[in-house]
């Protein structure tokens, strides 16, 4: 994919919403959240939501729950043709970022147990299995990992980039 180092990932605004659920509908057909859901979520001051972002064509999205010490990764979702060029860690570093900076230290999250490609993103960033949500998703169980902050990301030593 050209272009990946022209994306910025930055905060979602309510003019992301629309483009957004094209992506969520297409990406999650089964399981897709409503427009409404999206809205309640952005609306809460604990989640923080980002977009990735080419000149104003949205190739992905995040979305974080922060009260800490935990906190939750909503989602990750990258557009089918610009998955393989690096967008899923962009976003997740994103919402690492901004937990670290909100006080988080313990990242949790669940992923489809169909999905080895986001499962092994996870584990690059750290995070371990703990257990399985039998039926989580309509057609799949969900792995539900966690993340422990570093010593040094506690202390503020190490910060996320």
């Amino acid at each position: 994919m050209e272009g990946v180092s022209a994306v910025r990932i930055r905060r979602m605004d309510d003019e992301d919403v629309a483009p957004v659920m094209v992506l969520e509908r297409a990406l999650f057909p089964k399981d897709a959240w409503t427009e409404d859901m999206l809205r309640g979520e952005l609306s809460e001051p604990t989640r923080h939501y980002y977009v990735a972002d080419r000149g104003g064509e949205l190739l992905g999205y995040a979305g974080l729950r922060a009260v800490p010490p935990e906190g939750d990764v909503q989602t990750i979702a990258v557009r089918a043709d610009a998955q393989g060029h690096g967008l899923g860690a962009r976003l997740l570093t994103a919402l690492l970022a901004e937990a670290q900076e909100r006080g988080v230290t313990e990242m949790f999250l669940e992923v489809r147990s169909d999905n080895p490609r986001a499962r092994e993103l996870y584990r690059r960033f750290g995070f371990g299995e703990i257990g399985v949500r039998r039926k989580y998703y309509r057609d799949a169980d969900a792995v539900v990992m966690r993340r422990s902050a570093t010593a040094a990301e506690r202390s503020g030593e190490e910060r996320i980039r």
